[in-house]
């Protein structure tokens, strides 16, 4: 079976890129499709042998990628799978909407309809100007991602959170199949520590400033794990307690995890695989009160849930966390349902199911 990958672009490291070298592992022959790849940012991709777009040769778009909404469906449509059985596009963008012969079986493993669009369009504009200027961008490119979405044979969603926006935004079923947990077990050498953890990219929805000045408030210590667009802004805003730790290795990152008394989650997202990593090693979790956080926390048991999403609502979460005990078998126990091997079986089946049931 001739497999190819699709994903929107290669050009960072985060949970998309774990379910794309788990996916390698499936298909160590499977070259990877993408808009655009920078090296540099996304030395994982190393294992792969990667094809990308015309939009590769606009060296400002391999790190600047956002200023090129507009060239994405062509960049996609431009690819040629004829040479396939299968195609697995990667996506919470464009990937989707690649073309494909009819006989070749097109399977989209969706992160999440295209946040900007749909789900996070009012956050994402927030600025009025902003929002009238880009409204023919955006009405435009909302039609083709309407379009885009009846290409892919079958849709698998990473979570029963993205299944709903499927089924909302583009009419379609999916099943679910959950991302694979994928960090190392690391040796423990850093001793533990009274403090929280954050690990994100700094991006607005991830509403790593309520982390920061709720802990501000408190006085209690903050590491944070990651980098991004809103680096800066996180650091003016950042008290005494709060450490920036930047990226880090899969080994470094364990050991703050295992150091932490736990794991902050402040946003809502599609599924939240960082939660998974740490009650992985044991450690519970304070997490919001929606999306995916709502199908990885055993309320009570492996964390805490704090609602609404304001500082004064995590504050008192945190206060209530710190005086409970949480125990780490149970968070372990959470997190083993998320097994790499679990992801591969689950994602083999499907093929299989596909292929079968789909001549």
């Amino acid at each position: 079976m001739r497999v190819a990958l699709v994903y929107d672009r290669v050009n960072k490291w985060g949970g998309a890129e774990r379910i794309l070298l788990a996916l390698h592992e499936l298909f160590p022959d499977a070259p990877l499709y993408t808009s655009v790849y920078n090296p540099l940012h996304a030395s994982w991709a190393k294992v792969f042998t990667v094809k990308t777009s015309f939009l590769q040769s606009l060296h400002v778009a391999r790190g600047s990628h956002e200023y090129f909404a507009l060239a994405m469906p062509l960049a996609f449509e431009s690819f040629d799978f004829s040479n396939y059985d299968v195609v697995i596009s990667i996506t919470s963008e464009a990937a989707k909407g690649i073309l494909t012969p009819p006989r070749v079986k097109h399977i989209s493993y969706c992160l999440t309809p295209t946040r900007y669009l749909w789900s996070g369009h009012d956050e994402y504009f927030r600025n009025p100007i902003v929002r009238f200027l880009a409204k023919p961008a955006v009405s435009y490119l909302r039609h083709w991602d309407t379009i885009a979405a009846n290409r892919p044979d079958f849709f698998i969603a990473i979570s029963q959170e993205v299944k709903g926006r499927i089924k909302k935004y583009y009419q379609k079923e999916a099943s679910v199949i959950y991302p694979p947990l994928a960090l190392p077990e690391g040796d423990t050498k850093r001793k533990k520590g009274k403090y929280f953890l954050v690990v994100s990219r700094m991006v607005p929805y991830k509403r790593i400033d309520l982390a920061i000045k709720a802990c501000n408030q408190l006085e209690i210590p903050l590491k944070i794990v990651g980098t991004g667009g809103q680096l800066s802004y996180l650091r003016k805003i950042a008290g005494p307690t709060v450490e920036f730790l930047g990226n880090l290795t899969d080994l470094e990152l364990v050991e703050y995890y295992k150091g932490c008394q736990g794991l902050i989650f402040p946003g809502k997202e599609d599924f939240g695989l960082t939660i998974l990593e740490a009650q992985k090693y044991g450690k519970p979790v304070i997490a919001f009160k929606a999306g995916g956080a709502l199908e990885t926390v055993r309320q009570g048991k492996t964390g805490l849930f704090f609602y609404p999403q304001t500082m004064k609502a995590l504050m008192y979460t945190m206060q209530r966390f710190m005086k409970k005990k949480f125990d780490p078998k149970l968070c372990k126990k959470q997190a083993a349902q998320f097994s790499k091997e679990r992801f591969k079986d689950e994602f083999l089946t499907a093929i299989g199911y596909i292929m079968n049931t789909n001549p």
